[in-house]
């Protein structure tokens, strides 16, 4: 998995993806992270951990060849759309007929409908049909070809815009979602010009395959929450495999395969799988995102990342996830307790050489994104 040096991409035109919602989204830490990659002068990228691809697709906005890679089907798809392919090439007009195509089919009722609208209420039943038909045309018209990242990721989005969730997929809202009313409707994702890669992979894998890159971004997970089980429907949706599923949430039922259980949502074993991927990623610089509500301390992170050089701590101050926004809720929906805090700390984490890290360190404070910093000898 050799990774090329960018060539002269030219002026960038800035656009904002619609990317879905997701828990751990680093959207308030983009910017920094934009930064931190333009300032140490990188040209290659590994974004491991990559999710939604919100960071990988900055990283190329800012004319990084990037690699995302992630073991989630959805997170395949959606590097595909927006890393691997490249606005300039593409066939504009070619995949607006397509997409309006999509949006005039009728809704049918199917394996989606019955599942995320009747036997859950993840979508109003309206909506889950136009899911069913415009699922099910793009796997017999389209795939295999170019356009079946895109329209995917339209539907994904699409989906997402609609849906009465507080985000996850472990539950969903008692009553409807006042955006669960709107009807469902394809748009063009904002694509990106240049050139990525999109990967589906275990991340100790990835890593020890990838080469050497300049610059690599990890986010792993850092608790008991599986992105598999959290984001059920979107891995069902691309799949488009009618699992068997178990459950009031309808989860798929491989959700309970220990094979589908990441180490990194076990304490036990968290430690030694992230010493591992940061033993095994040959770059320039690391970045690795971190959070005072995790498994680890931040002294053990730095000491981590300090085998590997210098280290550069930029912290953040940031609102906590959707959950302690609404509070604890009992399986009835009543509220049932109080949350102890709103806010908490996110960290980068900078290792490399010396010069490397104080250079990109400065491309952030410099620009007075950093609530305050802590500086490791």
């Amino acid at each position: 998995m050799a990774l090329r040096q960018a060539g002269c991409l030219g002026p960038l035109r800035r656009r904002v993806s619609g990317v879905i919602k997701y828990l751990g989204s680093k959207r308030r830490l983009v910017p920094a992270l934009g930064r931190l990659f333009e300032a140490s002068g990188a040209a290659t990228a590994l974004d491991l951990f990559t999710g939604t691809t919100r960071v990988a697709q900055e990283l190329k906005r800012r004319g990084g060849v990037v690699w995302a890679c992630d073991s989630a089907r959805y997170s395949e798809v959606l590097g595909a759309c927006y890393v691997a392919a490249d606005a300039a090439t593409i066939d504009e007009a070619e995949l607006s007929e397509a997409l309006g195509l999509l949006n005039r089919l009728p809704g049918r009722h199917g394996y989606f409908t019955e599942t995320f609208c009747v036997k859950s209420r993840y979508f109003q039943p309206f909506n889950g049909r136009r899911v069913d038909a415009v699922r099910s045309r793009i796997a017999d018209d389209f795939s295999g070809s170019w356009l079946e990242p895109l329209l995917l990721t339209s539907l994904l989005e699409a989906a997402d815009r609609v849906d009465s969730t507080t985000g996850v997929q472990m539950a969903y809202l008692k009553s409807w979602a006042p955006r669960s009313y709107n009807p469902l409707e394809l748009r063009a994702p904002a694509l990106i010009p240049g050139t990525g890669y999109s990967l589906r992979a275990d991340a100790a894998a990835a890593a020890a395959s990838a080469g050497s890159v300049d610059f690599a971004y990890l986010d792993p997970p850092y608790n008991q929450h599986s992105y598999f089980g959290n984001y059920h429907i979107w891995e069902t949706l691309v799949a488009w495999d009618r699992p068997p599923v178990y459950g009031v949430a309808c989860k798929r039922s491989d959700c309970r395969d220990p094979a589908n259980r990441s180490r990194f949502n076990s304490k036990p074993r968290f430690r030694d799988a992230l010493a591992e991927i940061v033993r095994l990623v040959d770059a320039g610089i690391l970045v690795l995102s971190y959070n005072d509500e995790s498994w680890t301390t931040l002294e053990e992170i730095t000491e981590l990342c300090a085998k590997r050089g210098a280290v550069r701590v930029l912290t953040f101050d940031s609102k906590r996830y959707v959950g302690a926004q609404i509070g604890i809720h009992n399986p009835a929906g009543k509220l049932v307790g109080r949350v102890s805090h709103l806010r908490n700390h996110e960290y980068l984490v900078i290792s490399g050489e010396q010069k490397d890290v104080m250079r990109a360190a400065a491309g952030v404070t410099d620009a007075g994104d950093v609530c305050c910093e802590v500086v490791q000898p």
